[in-house]
């Protein structure tokens, strides 16, 4: 809701307010910065010692400059005793949450959190800081690069969590045979990432995971799905404007196989063809034959990933493999969940993380404007990579920012202006106390209430109750208080009626 301006003549009676609360407050500090050494709620590093992963491309972003602000490890110079004003922007990257904004994310977090409920998940959460190994597999993986990564105190080397599976991996493994499978379990939380920014990606985001912990069957990719549809159906996206692509991983390794491609390249490149839309070709080619692959292989490679349709891929692998029977039984299931016009094969979809193994999925906007909605899919062996016993599993991530950016470009955000139902304001100094009372007596029945704080002329608080949407207005005088009673206003329609204290509702 945007801010109603100030006037001239109330900048003027603010201003000198201001300057007394403010400048003794900044004349009473002598900033003497080191740059050499930093302190974050008592832990102390040196700038040697803290760092994120960054690409040579990245790190000489961080040290021109890059368009943006210059990295807070290397300050100007500050003269003691002078007061400097501080950039008032975030980081790059990332974002503030005002009140409008953060009304806009509490309600696609509810809606979240509803359609996790609905599906009878439960929710968890994790630290965003873990250690490091968490995020350090051995596939070639791009987030490997994207990791804000630093040593603590104690030296050891910690991660802001780029991604939620590998914390939800660690977490079961914790808890072991005290849980019984299957763990339906959904979780929100804030995930970091130093990557190259475009429409809907950030360095920061926020991410809703639902994971199926123990079912091996494709009844629980179907079921995965089903809650995305339902998600988008509850804020207004339509299958005209969102749809899934759907492959399998086991594509890709029927035609390895078949080029006598050894098992530990599969992740390399599975990770290099998730690249397709995002580098030319030629470039695709040369990054898997510098792996290991043959040209013949890669030129079958490409051609696979090319099919569009399940009949067609049929015809290039037979109809004996898994990966087609699975795909088989995905769609037939889609019909019965009620989403078939959601869901289209695409043998080009494989995800860039390297622990999927079985059916992976994609949310794409159908006009393209914007990248990946959501994604996931099958995972059975990531738990073995952390030295446990595997245990199959799926699941997927959801961003907060790439479908906002969609409702945007749908005109389909909502309204979410500030509603409050009672402003409460007492017309002389002296009954502050008792519009106190009313307002503990209104929010006691669960009414939201905005009490004056200080005394205000009338025609502030009609400003301030539009500017609130509050529906009423309750003013106590001198005389109503007197008699039991306080004015009220419905604001709406202009109705003005005297009530008792313990009447109000």
């Amino acid at each position: 809701m945007p801010a109603t301006p100030f006037s001239s003549c109330s900048y003027l009676i603010l201003q000198p307010r201001f300057n007394s609360y403010f400048n003794p407050l900044f004349r009473s500090f002598t900033y003497q910065l080191s740059t050499s050494l930093l302190s974050f709620n008592g832990i102390k590093f040196t700038a040697a010692r803290i760092h994120s992963s960054l690409s040579p491309a990245a790190e000489t972003e961080s040290q021109s400059g890059g368009g943006g602000r210059s990295g807070a490890l290397s300050p100007g110079p500050i003269v003691a005793g002078e007061v400097q004003r501080i950039d008032v922007n975030p980081p790059k990257g990332t974002r503030d949450f005002p009140p409008e904004e953060m009304r806009l994310r509490n309600w696609l977090f509810n809606n979240f959190k509803e359609v996790s409920r609905l599906y009878g998940f439960e929710e968890v959460d994790f630290p965003v800081l873990e250690n490091e190994a968490l995020f350090t597999r051995k596939a070639g993986e791009e987030i490997k690069d994207q990791l804000y990564c630093f040593e603590d105190r104690g030296n050891r080397r910690v991660a802001l969590r780029p991604e939620l599976t590998p914390s939800l991996a660690r977490l079961v493994i914790q808890k072991g045979k005290s849980v019984p499978l299957p763990l339906k379990w959904f979780t929100v939380g804030q995930c970091w990432r130093y990557e190259r920014m475009t429409r809907g990606r950030r360095r920061e985001h926020y991410q809703w995971n639902m994971d199926i912990i123990g079912v091996p069957g494709v009844m629980a990719e179907a079921e995965l799905i089903s809650s995305i549809v339902s998600l988008f159906k509850r804020i207004g996206i339509k299958d005209s404007d969102v749809g899934f692509k759907v492959s399998s991983r086991k594509v890709l390794q029927e035609v390895l196989k078949c080029y006598s491609i050894p098992e530990s390249l599969f992740g390399k490149v599975c990770v290099i063809i998730d690249k397709i839309e995002k580098i030319p070709v030629d470039e695709v080619k040369k990054e898997l034959m510098a792996a290991g692959v043959s040209q013949e292989a890669v030129q079958e490679l490409l051609q696979v990933l090319s099919v569009k349709s399940l009949t067609e891929l049929e015809e290039k692998l037979g109809s004996s493999g898994e990966a087609i029977a699975d795909l088989k039984q995905l769609f037939s299931l889609a019909e019965k969940f009620g989403y078939s016009e959601w869901i289209q094969f695409d043998a080009s979809v494989v995800r860039g993380l390297a622990y999927y193994t079985g059916i992976v999925f994609e949310g794409f906007d159908r006009e393209g404007k914007l990248r990946a909605i959501c994604g996931g899919g099958r995972y059975d062996h990531l738990f073995s990579t952390f030295g446990a016993d595997d245990i199959p599993a799926c699941g997927f991530g959801f961003g907060d920012a790439v479908v906002v950016e969609l409702l945007r470009e749908k005109g389909l955000l909502p309204d979410l202006s500030l509603q409050m139902d009672y402003i409460v304001c007492a017309l002389d100094e002296d009954l502050q106390g008792s519009a106190a009372m009313v307002a503990h007596v209104l929010r006691k029945k669960g009414q939201s209430v905005d009490l004056v704080l200080e005394s205000k002329p009338l025609k502030w608080v009609f400003k301030r109750a539009a500017r609130n949407n509050a529906q009423r207005l309750v003013l106590v005088g001198s005389s109503e208080w007197q008699r039991g009673v306080v004015g009220v206003k419905i604001l709406a329609t202009g109705e003005q009626y005297e009530v008792k204290l313990d009447e109000l509702i």
